[in-house]
């Protein structure tokens, strides 16, 4: 970005030289000081069209879209400014040039073509004048334009991560609610039971505690955390279930967002189990790619019936909301019941 000061030693610099750049022709000739800066008036007369283009007539007339009143404006000066500088010539010449001998007496061509020469010189900087106001307010536009997409954008990561943030804090006591129910239940009938039921959740809480405040976690440490969770829910369930975890990661330490699973595994012990029918919960991660992670959950379908309202789906929407935050357009979440209406599943493909 050029700063001030260098656009103002840009346009001295330019201007030093119009003005100062005849003097080297000057050597020899004995022509005076007061005439050579006389003879500059042409130069002096460029400067003002360029200034008044650049600063009044292209931001008050041609970007307002007044652009026939920016041309007959500049029309005007130039003619003006042609006649003027046709007039300030001879002066010049009747006051310095005394001889007799080397009086100018133009022919018609002669003065046809100064007149020509001194318009298309003006011209010539009006239109630079213009050009480079308009170039000028549009890349001042242009920078105004990605610094208020550079704040939009920090904007909506900074939702982004704080809605995250949110989601996060939200599984916890969903989670740890459902859990601590388990262990309440198990405690009636089985206490060695029980107590390997808390240790199994206090290794699922160091998990959440700490790792649940990072963006990302390994696959491998996920992976642990959904284990135990299993673990956990078939101390309480009888051995006609048939409970299965199975992984397969080939890069386990590819990361992904904590916790996105949990809400998916949860339901499917609470929706797939039937205390007097014969059930089933199954679940894999797995890698066919390294840069993709493939998760499946198939359980026993035996949905709720419409007295209970428990949950009301909380947990499915803040997974959805999670995918959407994390993996926008980097996922796929296929769900539904199988045509003999006797399986659930959840199928979700990742882009790590």
């Amino acid at each position: 970005m050029i700063n001030k000061r260098l656009k103002q030693f840009l346009h001295i610099a330019f201007w030093a030289y119009m003005f100062l750049s005849p003097m080297q022709f000057m050597r020899g000739t004995g022509m005076p000081m007061t005439q050579y800066w006389m003879n500059c008036m042409g130069q002096l007369l460029m400067m003002v069209m360029f200034y008044l283009n650049y600063l009044w007539l292209t931001p008050r007339y041609f970007v307002e879209g007044k652009h026939r009143y920016f041309l007959m404006i500049n029309t005007l000066l130039v003619v003006c400014f042609v006649i003027f500088l046709h007039y300030w010539s001879d002066l010049t010449h009747t006051i310095f040039v005394r001889s007799a001998s080397i009086v100018r007496h133009p022919d018609a061509i002669d003065e046809i073509f100064y007149y020509v020469r001194d318009f298309v010189n003006l011209s010539i900087f009006a239109t630079a004048g213009t050009s480079i106001a308009l170039a000028s307010r549009w890349f001042w536009a242009d920078n105004a334009r990605k610094l208020a997409e550079n704040a939009r954008v920090k904007a909506e990561t900074a939702q982004v991560k704080a809605e995250l943030t949110s989601l996060r804090s939200q599984i916890n006591p969903h989670f740890l609610l459902n859990t601590l129910n388990n262990i309440y239940a198990l405690t009636a009938f089985d206490q060695q039971r029980a107590q390997d039921a808390v240790m199994q959740l206090s290794k699922m809480l160091r998990h959440m505690l700490y790792d649940n405040q990072q963006e990302s976690v390994k696959l491998s440490e996920e992976k642990t955390f959904l284990e135990n969770y299993v673990n956990l829910m078939k101390i309480r369930l009888p051995q006609t279930v048939d409970v299965q975890f199975n992984a397969d990661l080939r890069d386990p330490d590819k990361r992904v967002a904590p916790l996105l699973f949990i809400s998916l595994v949860e339901n499917a012990f609470k929706h797939g189990i039937s205390p007097t029918n014969d059930s089933f919960v199954h679940i894999t991660m797995k890698q066919p790619e390294e840069d993709t992670l493939l998760v499946t959950i198939e359980n026993s379908n035996y949905p709720k019936t419409e007295s209970d309202r428990s949950g009301h789906g909380v947990g499915l929407q803040q997974v959805q909301r999670r995918l959407d935050l994390a993996y926008s357009e980097k996922y796929e979440w296929t769900k539904g019941v199988s045509k003999d209406r006797k399986t659930y599943y959840s199928n979700i493909k990742i882009k790590l």
